[in-house]
């Protein structure tokens, strides 16, 4: 709901125009900095006290955040708002952990296929709802409902959601015995530094994306809606796709859907490049959305298959740390390239790199 207007929320709070860039590249990537640090502490913390407990902790300390964040006043206060936003990661690698402990081994590719068409599924609908709000009402009640939904959403899961029956009981460590851990399992080390490239290339354009509508439009008028609705797309893709890839996964195997993941991402990423209107490049954002579901897939099952059930939630963790590297620096080089070489460029210097990534995971066979 809110990644589509924060830059423009950023004007309303003063920023000028010739510094908007950089502050939506900060803004932005602080909160993903805070939880990259934190997500391994709350891995381990659910592998010992129970994933149930860290969901519900995650959900109410996002709610709180995000209802703070309708009544700041100067970037600095959105800022300060968004630390404290890292600060209470920790809900998808405990939800994704309950998941993966609950579900028959044949079933774990489709299950988290299943999982990931579910958040792509807030995906469509937030930026929808947040663009048609803002619109309407003004960005600030769009973070109040944000706020409510989120709050609403874990209450429910505190009635519904039970904690999974140990199997294993986790061994006494710390988290730098889990790096220790994660570093000696060469297949998680690789799903470790794919998803931090593949949720990096994703975060690039992320924030620039409604300023990049609105050129194209050729007015800044209604691109908080038209970029709502631009985002919608590529997680309407994903949610499509990410079963699909799941069954297909489980059929061919994970490593070639992550090769034709990144080699289709590349490809379609690219050729955002060339549109001049804004339904070719929705087009293609739907397209690219379909192949980044299907990386995802593949590296949580991935995931769950190189690790021990006991080390599922720090797996998870270590997971979400790398994924949230990804996205800090992300808009970082989004923010800071574009000022150089325009918004345009970048779309083909980062689908050239995921194709890089894809030719080299298919010459090693991974």
């Amino acid at each position: 709901m809110l990644i589509p207007f924060l830059p423009l929320y950023l004007f309303e709070l003063g920023v000028t125009s010739t510094s908007i860039n950089i502050w939506t590249g900060i803004v932005f990537s602080i909160t993903f900095l805070i939880s990259a640090i934190m997500s391994p502490y709350w891995g381990r913390q659910a592998d010992k006290f129970g994933k149930r407990r860290m969901l519900i902790r995650a959900g109410f300390s996002l709610s709180i955040a995000y209802f703070l964040g309708a009544f700041v006043h100067s970037p600095i206060q959105l800022f300060m708002v968004r630390v404290f936003q890292g600060f209470s990661t920790g809900f998808v690698p405990a939800a994704l952990a309950i998941v993966a402990s609950t579900v028959p081994a044949e079933k774990i590719g489709f299950s988290l296929g299943i999982m990931q068409t579910a958040t792509l599924v807030g995906s469509i609908i937030g930026p929808l709802i947040g663009g048609i709000l803002s619109h309407i009402f003004g960005i600030r009640l769009s973070f109040i409902v944000a706020g409510s939904s989120m709050f609403i959403g874990t209450c429910a899961l505190s009635l519904l959601v039970t904690e999974p029956t140990r199997t294993e009981v986790p061994t006494a460590s710390g988290v730098i015995d889990d790096l220790k851990t994660a570093f000696n399992n060469p297949m998680l080390r690789q799903m470790l530094g794919l998803i931090f490239i593949a949720q990096m290339a994703v975060m690039v354009m992320q924030p620039l994306i409604t300023l990049y509508v609105a050129e194209l439009q050729g007015q800044l008028e209604g691109a908080v809606l038209t970029s709502g609705i631009i985002f919608s797309l590529a997680g309407i893709a994903g949610a499509i796709a990410a079963p699909l890839w799941g069954k297909g996964g489980q059929r061919v195997g994970f490593s070639k859907v992550l090769i034709i993941g990144f080699l289709g991402a590349g490809v379609f990423n690219s050729l955002q490049f060339f549109v001049v209107d804004i339904w070719k490049f929705g087009l293609l954002q739907f397209i690219f959305g379909f192949f980044i579901a299907g990386i995802y897939v593949a590296i949580n099952t991935i995931v769950v298959t190189s690790t021990q059930a006991s080390f599922r939630g720090r797996a998870f963790g270590l997971s979400m740390s790398a994924n949230q590297l990804g996205s800090m620096l992300g808009p970082l080089i989004g923010g800071l390239v574009s000022v150089w070489i325009g918004i345009k460029l970048i779309f083909v210097y980062t689908g050239v790199f995921l194709m890089i990534v894809g030719v080299v995971m298919w010459r090693r066979r991974l």
